[in-house]
């Protein structure tokens, strides 16, 4: 009896296994994505249960958000809107120059700018002449040239557009980049525990710091000049002497001689720098001659030989040669 309890035990143990085996098989068939755990148990068949059901969902989309070349979902990534730099500049003639510039000043703020620069002077038969900068938004940059245009005779128009893109691009990602370092420089001062790491930590972070700035002031720059377009406006009376024509003041010319001045002392000191070299060189040959010749010996006369007798002009010699009786 107790063989064949034993017996009848095992058989039912090994029939519920393979009742077990064959419901795990099948679990994993109908749940498709659940994966191959390999694993029985209650415990890992309800966590690959629920990665079926978030399977059957649909694919997961990356963390960083970028799809697939097929999903369809991805954004392109922008492209950078041309950054142009447009200067011009106009030479207008009117009979009043004055009111002239009151219309250039109400055309460039009604436009959404603003007046730079300003300046008003006559020339030397006393007719006025003004000029006046003017910084507009680049959508109302052609029209204010055309409004500007029609205040006199256009004289002379001159118009430029300068294509910086690639260099702002550049220098915001320079930025971005030195930003970066300035980071990981002060999380290593964080970490430091030594003066001498910290010192040369604070120079480097000075000097990175230093070229950070130098970046963004650059950066800033251009973004100004491509943000707002200069126009130049130079308004002048009939007949009136251009701006650049105006007679040369006694400061010009103080300057201009001062400046001349400079450069001949800078090409002299540059030729005398020039012959220094050579003229140390010599300075040197020459003290050395006159150390050895004060060392070398001088020549003597052979032994038994009288000096010669000194010369005598020829009146001495008659006088000396004459005696008593030929007197």
């Amino acid at each position: 009896m107790g063989t064949a309890g034993r017996s009848y035990g095992a058989r039912r143990a090994a029939v519920g296994a393979l009742l077990a085996a064959s419901l795990a098989v099948a679990g994993c068939g109908a749940g498709g994505h659940r994966g191959d755990t390999g694993q029985a148990g209650a415990q890992e068949d309800g966590k690959n249960s629920a990665r079926g059901e978030q399977g059957m969902v649909g694919p997961k989309a990356p963390a960083d958000g970028k799809a697939g070349a097929g999903s369809g979902t991805g954004k392109p990534a922008p492209v950078p809107t041309a950054q142009i730099i447009r200067t011009a500049t106009l030479t207008v003639e009117t009979a009043d120059v004055p009111g002239a510039l009151a219309k250039a000043r109400t055309a460039a703020t009604g436009a959404g700018g603003y007046v730079g620069e300003e300046s008003t002077d006559r020339d030397g038969a006393d007719r006025e002449r003004s000029r006046v900068v003017l910084r507009v938004p680049p959508d109302a940059y052609d029209g204010l040239l055309d409004r500007l245009s029609r205040l006199g005779t256009l004289k002379e128009r001159q118009v430029s557009a300068k294509d910086v893109t690639d260099e702002v691009v550049d220098t915001g990602s320079r930025v971005k980049s030195q930003q970066a370092s300035v980071a990981r420089v002060r999380a290593l001062m964080d970490r430091a525990t030594s003066i001498g790491d910290i010192v040369t930590l604070e120079s480097e972070l000075s000097r990175r710091q230093s070229e950070l700035e130098s970046l963004q002031a650059r950066l800033k720059s251009l973004r100004e000049q491509t943000g707002m377009a200069t126009v130049t406006l130079v308004l002048r009376e009939p007949d009136a002497a251009a701006e650049d024509a105006a007679g040369t003041s006694f400061g010009d010319a103080l300057g201009g001689g001062w400046d001349a001045f400079t450069a001949g002392v800078r090409w002299l000191l540059v030729a005398v720098g020039a012959a220094l070299p050579f003229l140390a060189a010599g300075a040197l040959v020459y003290a050395l001659w006159r150390v050895l010749r004060g060392r070398l010996p001088r020549r003597t006369r052979p032994s038994g030989t009288a000096p010669a007798p000194p010369r005598q002009s020829p009146s001495e010699a008659a006088r000396e040669g004459a005696g008593p009786g030929d007197r």
